[in-house]
């Protein structure tokens, strides 16, 4: 692969190895579910749906969290682990912290839906609600401890392992693997996949399905989708250097809420990943379309891929499958029950 210049120093860097690769799916494998692959013909006949929405915890980010945890477990990593959240990650390191036998702190923004906080606590995570609004001032108080207490922080996106967790992962389960394992061309007989769109916040998702996607050699589209509300990649991309951080902003899609951070939006970058933004009027119309139409409950932040290629399937050529990632279904019943 071939890395563009991004913005600031490059020494720091995190790319995704083979190993972090073939380890992440070790693990998740143990724990987590192989989500369903679906048509779409409500949509269009070449589109298809991955059912992040039923894996455990109702979110893809259990997986990263299990990959980052049994890795900090080989190691013999001590301390509490740290972390913060919008919610379907901190939800996720929960999962796997209970899993692996490990203690997790989790800090949310004030305005966490009831859903994900109820979700971390029932799997025993102990819970910091912030005052403060947004994701990013959120990480920063939960850095802070860690600096201040010891513990190791554990981030929802900057992290080769999670990501590798993430959508290395949920890639490897749609292309396979060289060795043989079943992806979407053997188990559905429709050859090479046409696009991936996928919804971005910190960039760790997509980081994720580029690695798995050049392990196997495919030439797969990668369709990054961001809230217009808070469209930290589409503005790294537009402006040529990492937006680290966004002001707090309202939006039904709070787990994209945020900014990037300078691997993700290198490796974003190399990978070709093409940046797009969603309105919230398109955001809540997915929504309705995902209940009433797909029959299946789909987050403010899941259903951003759904709302571009709704409108927008025309600007991806060709016949070939286009897999719509839906990465979670936790949103709180009163707003759901209102769409």
């Amino acid at each position: 692969m071939v890395y563009r210049e991004a913005a600031g120093p490059s020494e720091n860097i995190w790319r995704i190895t083979e190993g972090e690769l073939l380890e992440a799916r070790r693990v998740v494998d143990a724990h987590a579910l192989r989500t369903p692959l679906v048509p779409a013909p409500s949509i269009d006949p070449r589109v298809w749906l991955k059912l992040e929405t039923r894996q455990h915890t109702g979110s893809f980010k259990v997986r990263g969290a299990l990959a980052k945890l049994a890795s900090l477990a080989r190691a013999e990593r001590s301390g509490p682990i740290v972390t913060a959240s919008a919610g379907n990650h901190g939800h996720g390191v929960a999962f796997a912290a209970g899993k692996l036998g490990m203690e997790v702190k989790v800090f949310v923004p004030k305005n966490t839906p009831r859903v994900k906080l109820e979700g971390m606590r029932s799997r025993g995570a102990e819970v910091v609600v912030t005052e403060e609004a947004g994701y990013d001032a959120t990480e920063a108080l939960a850095r802070e401890e860690v600096e201040r207490e010891g513990g190791v922080f554990v981030s929802p996106y900057d992290d080769s392992t999670v990501a590798a967790g993430n959508g290395g992962t949920v890639g490897q389960e749609l292309f396979g693997l060289p060795a043989g394992a079943e992806g979407l061309g053997s188990t559905l007989g429709m050859g090479e996949v046409g696009a991936l769109v996928v919804p971005v916040g910190g960039g760790g998702l997509v980081c994720g399905l580029a690695a798995a996607r050049d392990h196997v050699g495919s030439g797969a589209k990668l369709v990054g989708i961001n809230c217009e509300a808070s469209p930290g990649m589409a503005r790294s991309f537009a402006e040529g250097r990492t937006i680290t951080e966004l002001p707090h902003a309202e939006t039904l899609a709070e787990g994209l809420e945020g900014g990037v951070s300078p691997s993700t939006y290198t490796n974003a970058m190399a990978a070709g990943v093409e940046m797009h933004t969603v309105g919230e009027d398109a955001i809540a119309e997915a929504m309705r379309f995902a209940k009433h139409t797909l029959g299946e409950r789909v987050e403010g932040s899941a259903a951003v891929g759904l709302a571009w290629v709704r409108a927008n399937l025309g600007e991806i050529p060709g016949t070939a499958p286009v897999v719509v990632i839906l990465t979670g279904a936790n949103v709180d019943d009163a707003r759901w029950d209102a769409l």
